[in-house]
């Protein structure tokens, strides 16, 4: 190739030592010398002087450097040479080095397009050229990414003043009767901002007004034409190519409202509708082309809405889901290539630094530049963002927008991915000055920045907030305590004085204890915001370091165990049980260092070491104080292992159940020995589950539902032994109840035969006689739900084999009874709802319900359990699934069935959650309903679709409970 190169000219030789060095220190050589005899010859057919071309190649360095520099680089730019050979003269400009183009010298040279035959390909072919003069100091000099954003940006306002000028001459000379008017074009996103890229859409907003005196809707008329028109020859594809799209979709109502409004228009949808992001938007707007006055009006008068943004309504639920956007729109596969969007990208510092001016903005007009590297520099420079911060996001910001300037100009296409192919990523690389390994360098300095920006995305916003109100030495400025509150204001901090005086608590001081508290507070503090009660996180973690501080292993857990923080922040922040627990021992925060430890323990293991805790104790009631300090603890574990998202519903309530069983198991040990006082116990107990806690589905908020049923040993008094186990029994819940640091044990016995007015304490022979007297269907039901869980073996057996033929009849139950199972639930839907609640909303005896979907499940049993035998089951999931394996239910409504069942118990298990006292309700106040949303797996800010979606999984549950337990 280099031979064909000599070859157009004998003369004037090209291929010289010098040029063959200067290909060897380009992008890509190859692509470099194909672009160079793409253009010589296109030289030699059009008839111009290569010889002039081939002396200057070979004389001038600086023109080398610049012509093969572009040519490695960027394979559009080179077709166009090739296309438009002359162009070379510009790159042998002596005023091309260190020589910046002003806004007035490139609109005036954009604007010589206009006079020529076919002005919107002069326009293209122009805007070409002086893109090439950039790319070319880009390239052999190392511009700083902020002049050559800004020049990309004063090109892009030129041409559209340009495309302006050419519309109007084609309008008016179409329609020389058309209204006149006075129309501004105000440049937004990056063009607006002067940090264009080299192929970007440029978005802009239209205002008009009519000349004095004259109406207003003919100039609307025109002016609509006139950026109509703008857009489409800016936008449109020639025998030029194109320049880029114009996008006004950030205009008033999108892309369903008017193209062109007038200032007052404009000025009355962002008083009145406009949304948080909207205004987001407009402090990048900036007037680049038209009506310089109006431009400079609509700047003045907008700019003043937007900066007043923090002061409305809805700001910080704005600003929060804002900070909370994802990347989910971005395709699997393509995430961890993206350099705009993806982890650690542009759009992180963007946005970090936009919301930082919505905030601090409105009181510091010199924060309010719309370049975000200008606005950076200023917000360090006032201490909102901190210095070394600010300037390593600085670094980062320039070395990812580099990289994405190269691979556009590559073909100058609008593309934000890092290429995974090895050729592409040598040749980007060298481009960027990785010559000696290009791919494997390029990709360690991107990742490093990338991890720097995703590490200091969300501390951006609180390590200020900590210098604010710390001893910190050094020089840096500091937020004032004003400022903070505002950070702290829109970052979702109810009571931002409160939230300071914590932060100042925690990192106070120049102990080590206080350093590792000033290194975790910004990550804790971000985590706690994207809870919806912040102030409560950071008060319990205020709590928890007070009485853990001087531990050793506790702050070091956190500082080491980054996974081990995070867990603890949000469940600080989660609501009141978890924190309850934790507060009365603190110490149980070492399991959320390993997930391993969350992992909820076995039967086994819990009546081992339950029943281990009681014999170390001497008094009954110290025994059963031991017992209960180890449920809190299992509590705290389950609860901590639900937060983190590693249990389902079923798995919770079958957790829950087997510490309820433990806790009852071990403690009715101790209460029997209390009782016999070292004599010899005269009669062998058992505790009959029931109701949830039999159906193994307890919830937090749930009561133990019990019958106690004990059997006389041989030869013992029947009224002694009754004596006993009633002692028993009643000792074993006052126990169980007594005030204490652990929560309280509520045992509910009132579902045994004849309710409080019978005795607390059957034999099993006093049971068979009272079901074999007695018993009405409705009791049949109830024992669907009863399992002997606790005490003796054989009695808990004894009392299976007792019921089985109640609940199980032989031949299944009569329609006379399934009516009155009918009748009774009709009433208890007439008569058992709370005064006040919401049938829609109740989680238990509302529409769609667990009382709606359990009695669908139990009537399924009492109907057909004698001959499907997998539907002897206490559980309502379990005998759900056994119907639609027996072809009994249809799995389609038993999946309706289930979610609903789910639905409803993981809400009760969240209200719990949240407000440390039970609830059936779905909460009225909007915080707990968000915080219970939280928890139930949807995004912040999403309340009303969780809402929605439980009464639209309700209603379907209700239908299916119509067809199958009311044959409607």
């Amino acid at each position: 190739m280099l031979e064909e190169l000599d070859a157009l000219d004998s003369h004037s030789p090209m291929a010289t030592e010098q040029l063959i060095t200067t290909l060897s220190e380009s992008a890509d050589p190859d692509l470099a010398l194909h672009g160079l005899c793409g253009m010589a010859e296109a030289l030699h057919k059009n008839g111009y002087d290569v010889a002039a071309f081939a002396r200057t190649l070979e004389m001038d360095a600086d023109f080398r450097r610049r012509l093969v520099f572009v040519l490695g680089a960027s394979e559009a730019l080179g077709r166009h040479l090739c296309v438009h050979p002359r162009h070379w003269y510009d790159l042998a400009d002596p005023a091309l080095t260190g020589n910046r183009p002003s806004l007035e010298d490139v609109a005036l040279k954009l604007a010589g397009a206009v006079d020529a035959e076919n002005p919107v390909d002069a326009l293209r072919v122009e805007y070409r050229r002086l893109l090439l003069r950039l790319a070319a100091r880009d390239l052999a000099e190392g511009l700083l990414v902020d002049e050559v954003a800004a020049v990309l940006a004063d090109l892009a306002g030129g041409a559209l003043e340009t495309a302006l000028h050419i519309a109007r001459n084609e309008y008016f000379a179409a329609h020389p009767g058309a209204a006149d008017c006075r129309l501004a074009i105000i440049a937004m996103g990056k063009c607006g901002g002067r940090e264009l890229n080299y192929v970007s859409d440029v978005d802009v907003l239209f205002v008009a007004e009519p000349h004095d005196g004259e109406p207003e809707a003919p100039a609307l008329k025109t002016a609509t034409q006139l950026a109509a028109a703008t857009m489409r020859i800016c936008s449109a594809h020639t025998g030029e190519g194109t320049l880029w799209p114009v996008d006004a979709a950030l205009r008033p109502e999108g892309k369903s409202g008017p193209l062109v409004r007038t200032l007052d228009s404009h000025l009355a949808y962002y008083q009145r509708w406009a949304k948080t992001w909207e205004f987001q938007a407009l402090l990048k707007a900036r007037p680049v082309a038209g009506d310089a006055v109006l431009g400079r009006e609509y700047a003045e008068k907008v700019g003043k809405l937007a900066w007043s943004a923090a002061d409305r309504d809805g700001f910080v639920a704005d600003v929060q889901a804002m900070r909370r956007r994802v990347v989910d729109h971005i395709p699997a596969a393509d995430v961890d290539r993206q350099l705009k969007l993806g982890p650690g990208g542009l759009r992180d510092v963007e946005f970090a630094v936009q919301l930082l001016q919505l905030v601090h903005g409105r009181s510091d007009e010199s924060v309010r530049s719309g370049t975000t590297l200008v606005a950076l520099e200023a917000l360090t420079y006032n201490g909102y963002v901190g210095r070394t911060d600010g300037a390593v996001l600085a670094d980062a910001y320039r070395f990812l927008r580099s990289m994405e300037h190269r691979i556009q100009l590559y073909r100058l296409r609008r593309t934000h991915q890092v290429p995974d192919d090895e050729e592409d990523l040598r040749r980007l690389g060298r481009s960027l000055g990785f010559t000696k390994n290009p791919v494997t360098d390029l990709t360690a300095a991107w990742k490093k920045h990338a991890l720097e920006v995703r590490r200091l995305h969300e501390k951006l916003f609180y390590r200020p907030l900590l210098a604010a109100v710390a001893r910190i030495p050094g020089g840096e400025v500091r937020l004032t305590p004003e400022a903070a509150k505002q950070r702290l204001t829109a970052l979702g901090y109810a009571d931002p004085a409160s939230a300071l005086r914590h932060i100042e608590a925690l990192s106070e001081g120049v102990s080590r204890r206080s350093s590792i508290q000033k290194a975790l507070l910004p990550a804790m503090l971000g985590w706690f915001a994207e809870s919806p009660a912040p102030d409560a996180g950071l008060l319990a973690f205020r709590t928890i370091s007070d009485a853990l501080g001087s531990t050793p292993w506790y702050l070091r857990q956190l500082r080491d165990e980054g996974a081990s923080a995070e867990r603890l922040a949000h469940l600080l922040a989660s609501g009141r049980y978890a924190v309850d627990l934790l507060q009365r021992a603190p110490e149980a925060t070492a399991m959320l260092a390993d997930e391993r430890e969350l992992t909820p323990r076995t039967q086994e293991a819990l009546v081992t070491e339950m029943s281990a805790a009681a014999r170390r104790q001497d008094a009954p009631e110290a025994a059963v104080a031991a017992i209960r300090a180890v449920r809190r603890r299992e509590l705290f574990r389950i609860a901590a292992a639900d937060l983190s998202g590693l249990l389902d519903v079923e798995t919770v309530g079958e957790s829950l159940t087997k510490v309820s069983v433990g806790t009852l198991t071990t403690a009715l040990e101790v209460a029997r020995k209390a009782v016999a006082k070292g004599e010899p116990e005269p009669t062998r107990m058992s505790i009959v589950a029931m109701g949830r806690f039999g159906g193994h589905e307890l919830g937090y908020g749930s009561d133990a539902d019990v019958m106690f049923v004990h059997d006389p040993l041989p030869g013992a008094d029947e009224k002694k032994a009754t004596d006993f186990a009633t002692q028993a029994a009643t000792e074993l819940r006052r126990m169980l109840a007594l005030p204490g640091a652990d929560p309280a044990v509520a045992i509910d016995a009132d579902l045994r035969p004849e309710g409080r007015q019978g005795p607390l304490v059957r034999t099993l022979a006093s049971y068979a006689q009272y079901y074999a007297r007695w018993s009405a269907v409705w009791e049949a039901q109830a024992l669907l739900r009863a399992d002997p869980l606790c005490g003796d073996a054989d009695l808990c057996q004894s009392f299976r084999d007792l019921i089985d033929p109640l609940r199980y009849p032989e031949h299944g139950i009569s329609e006379r009874d399934v009516r009155e199972i009918r009748r009774i639930k009709a009433r208890v839907d007439a008569e058992r709802l709370p005064r006040g609640a919401d049938p829609s909303t109740h989680t238990k005896l509302g529409r769609g319900g667990l009382a709606d979907i359990e009695w669908t499940v139990q009537l399924l049993q009492l109907r057909e359990a004698h001959r499907v035998p997998s539907l002897k089951t206490t559980r309502t999931l379990a005998a759900l699934r056994a119907g639609v394996d027996a072809g009994l239910v249809d799995p389609t409504e038993a999946d309706t069935l289930s979610a609903a069942w789910e639905l409803a118990s993981r809400i009760r298990n969240a209200i719990m959650l949240v407000r440390g006292r039970a609830s059936d309700s779905l909460p009225q106040d909007p915080r707990d309903l968000a915080a219970v949303a939280h928890i139930c797996g949807y995004p912040p800010g999403e309340s009303g679709r969780f809402s929605d979606d439980y009464l639209r999984t309700t209603r379907r549950a209700s239908n299916t409970v119509a067809r199958l337990f009311w044959d409607d």
